[in-house]
């Protein structure tokens, strides 16, 4: 499991690069990584320059976990049978956007303190 931690590590380190703007090599990752009093495997840094030197980071990180297949298509509502013609929504479909909307909002105030998150995952 300590190959996993070297690569986000440098993975980290060269997202830190990239956003400040400086090009990724070897020598930055290692500064960075060690000022994180992190240790990580020789090769990883140099590894990290080598694939990302020919690469867009910022294709990279859009297009991230894109290659996944398509979210499958919900159903098609049935239409209703009553001989109303009203196209006001029901009092329980308001409802169901209203919790809808609420659990929205909840989702939103979650910080990364509250997931546990820790950037190395040291602690």
């Amino acid at each position: 499991m300590a190959g996993h931690k070297d690569e986000l590590a440098c993975t980290y380190a060269a997202l830190i690069l990239h956003d400040d703007g400086s090009r990724v090599t070897a020598e930055k990752l290692k500064k960075i990584i060690k000022a994180a009093k992190i240790e990580v495997q020789p090769f990883w840094p140099n590894l990290f320059e080598r694939v990302l030197a020919d690469k867009n980071l910022d294709d990279l990180i859009l297009n991230a976990g894109g290659s996944g297949g398509a979210a499958p298509s919900a159903p098609v509502a049935s239409v209703a049978t009553s001989n109303t013609t009203s196209t006001q929504p029901s009092d329980k479909n308001k409802e169901k956007e209203k919790e809808k909307e609420k659990e929205k909002e909840e989702d939103k105030e979650v910080s990364d303190e509250d997931m546990g998150f820790d950037l190395f995952g040291m602690e």
